[in-house]
């Protein structure tokens, strides 16, 4: 048996029922995620085979194992850099909803967002406000205002363009 090849197929069967389910319950015990275990054995098989020149039949199970605990050590630092990323995220943003000058910030814009809005044309306003406020589709609005589909088109455009050009922020941000 000292000069079987993994490369072999029969060899290689024989290396995966010995060690598949072993394997499948050290990464059991170290995920606690049956599926992921699983699935993080199968990995290691496949990384066998790839590497099954490189491997002799001997260091089949540690080769295994080696590459098992590597795969899990690299999910257990990836999780960590996803919570770290989740953390600074949920903390920008509560940060930001509880800093003053954003706050204000967010006040003063909204001010001059209203005030802009107020000084569009009546119709144009009147298109831009059902549209983005009351959130109506565009044949919706061409029928309550009974106007052309075309009209309330271009009467959304104007007024997008009117905003930009009274607000120039409101070209960086979603009305």
């Amino acid at each position: 048996m000292n000069h079987q090849s993994v490369c072999e197929e029969q060899t290689f069967h024989q290396v995966h029922s010995d060690h598949a389910t072993p394997l499948r319950n050290f990464l059991f015990y170290k995920f606690g995620d049956l599926e992921k275990a699983k699935d993080f054995a199968q990995d290691a098989f496949i990384r066998l085979w790839d590497n099954c020149s490189k491997v002799p039949f001997e260091k089949a199970k540690s080769y295994l194992f080696t590459i098992a605990n590597r795969l899990f050590l690299d999910d257990v630092d990836h999780q960590k850099v996803v919570l770290k990323f989740q953390y600074r995220q949920g903390t920008s943003e509560k940060q930001m909803e509880t800093n003053p000058e954003y706050l204000y910030q967010h006040d003063e814009f909204k001010e001059r967002l209203e005030m802009a809005v107020s000084e569009l044309p009546d119709k144009q306003r009147a298109v831009f406000l059902l549209s983005r406020i009351d959130k109506m589709k565009n044949k919706e609005i061409a029928e309550t205002l009974d106007i052309s589909l075309k009209t309330v088109e271009k009467h959304i455009a104007s007024s997008l363009q009117n905003l930009k050009g009274k607000l120039d922020e409101l070209s960086n941000s979603k009305i």
